[in-house]
């Protein structure tokens, strides 16, 4: 059995924020693989469903995101999950947007949902980086993450959501390479190769020599020109 947290802000306020991401995502896995309805558990929403038989509990936190913690601490225990069993899906400032990484333990690096989970469980659970982009200057860090995406960034927002659907039976499976591949075949689809006709043109036809009509002494003349 697996937990997939998304980590966000509640209310239709804060839904197309920046720092939702982690929401978009498990949104996008339960409506992609038909997952139960939401219900209230454990100070969040609750969706339920399988890939093959393994179960996969989805858990969006609604205590805001510096409190995600007891949510999540609350979810594993009631399940006797370890923080191995947990898998949490964010935004994050340092990878460009579009730009997912798969990465396992380790710092918060100043997230403060990230911080939050680390106080009530550790840091040992898996972590689905969700590239955002950085503002420039740390000062608008909070600015930007409580804003909503631009438009230009609906493009590639849609394909990196679209690709976690794709990818979250593997991920369930613990297979993150294949999971990552689904990712960036929708980020970054192969081209396919064209192969343009030549347009036709008129063949070209050698001349055949014309008769010499010159004289000897004419050849002769031609050699000292």
């Amino acid at each position: 059995m697996k937990i997939f947290v998304g980590l966000g802000n509640p209310g239709a306020k804060y839904a197309q924020n920046r720092h939702n991401i982690g929401f978009m995502a498990l949104d996008e896995i339960a409506a992609a693989h038909g997952f139960g309805p939401w219900k209230s558990r454990f100070q969040g929403l609750v969706s339920e469903g399988r890939f093959g038989s393994e179960k996969v509990v989805l858990l969006k936190p609604e205590t805001f995101m510096n409190l995600s913690g007891q949510s999540v601490g609350e979810a594993m225990r009631f399940y006797k999950l370890t923080p191995d069993d947990i898998t949490v899906f964010h935004d994050e400032l340092d990878l460009a947007p579009g730009k997912c990484r798969v990465k396992q333990g380790g710092g918060h690096a100043g997230h403060n949902g990230l911080r939050s989970i680390h106080a009530h469980i550790g840091a040992e659970y898996q972590r689905i980086r969700l590239g955002i982009g950085h503002p420039g200057h740390k000062d608008a860090v909070a600015r930007y993450v409580l804003h909503d995406f631009a438009k230009a960034d609906q493009s590639w927002l849609d394909d990196v959501i679209r690709g976690i659907g794709d990818g979250a039976a593997d991920l369930a499976a613990g297979d993150t390479g294949r999971f990552m591949n689904a990712v960036a075949l929708r980020v970054n689809p192969p081209r396919e190769k064209l192969e343009r006709a030549k347009p036709a043109g008129k063949p070209e036809v050698a001349e055949e020599p014309k008769d010499d009509t010159r004289n000897p002494m004419q050849k002769l003349m031609d050699k000292f020109k």
